[in-house]
């Protein structure tokens, strides 16, 4: 894929501890990772010339081991897999669209069709046909983790339209305790690399960085 939405404001909160070398490497891992759909190689020498990143290795090390995660000899970015994922659904979408013909017409009175109205809302459950549906009550900041720090991750999650619950952050303090983490320590891992979620297992089984390059 050749093209990716860009949040400027999830960029910055995910870089903004970075130097400025770092952040332009990461970049040019990221736009490399889009443009070729494909996770990075233990083996990175290829991809490193190809980046001209030479004078950069060791940058390039430090990069993976924050905001990627290795597993079955390649480097993954969970962000990243996702929006390859969501792009090749839509692509398929689109195709299946076009041999049928294309959309169907819009239907500008459902009101009046009673029949239709009852279709919609039983093949797809998630329309809301009226308004009273009331946003979730926001979610008091965690002990132990700061106000600021809580309401980045409110932001964070707010853009990646996944709701702060009272089951998200009891799963978050549990995870956060099998990884011998505080929350606050999670919440700013899950922040920096990118992840929707937290999992003990991405920090007890993550390969340390210096492990890449033997």
């Amino acid at each position: 894929m050749h093209y990716y939405k860009f949040n400027i404001a999830d960029w910055h909160l995910a870089t903004s501890h970075l130097s400025l070398e770092e952040e332009a490497v990461y970049f040019k891992l990221i736009n490399y990772y889009y443009d070729s759909e494909q996770c990075i190689p233990e083996e990175t020498q290829s991809v490193i010339r190809r980046l001209r990143l030479g004078n950069h290795e060791e940058t390039v090390g430090l990069i993976l081991a924050e905001f990627f995660d290795f597993r079955d000899g390649y480097w993954h970015h969970s962000r990243c897999d996702e929006v390859i994922e969501n792009y090749h659904k839509k692509a398929d979408t689109n195709k299946k669209v076009g041999k049928l013909g294309g959309r169907p017409k819009k239907i500008n009175d459902l009101d009046n069709n009673p029949q239709i109205t009852q279709t919609v809302s039983e093949n797809n459950p998630q329309i809301t046909l009226t308004t009273n549906h009331k946003p979730i009550t926001n979610i008091s900041t965690p002990d132990g983790v700061s106000s600021d720090l809580w309401s980045d991750f409110i932001a964070y999650r707010k853009r990646l339209k996944a709701p702060v619950t009272n089951r998200v952050v009891t799963r978050l303090i549990k995870e956060s305790k099998d990884a011998n983490m505080t929350l606050e320590q999670a919440i700013e891992t899950m922040i920096f690399k990118g992840w929707r979620s937290f999992d003990a297992t991405w920090i007890t089984k993550e390969v340390k960085p210096k492990q890449a390059w033997e």
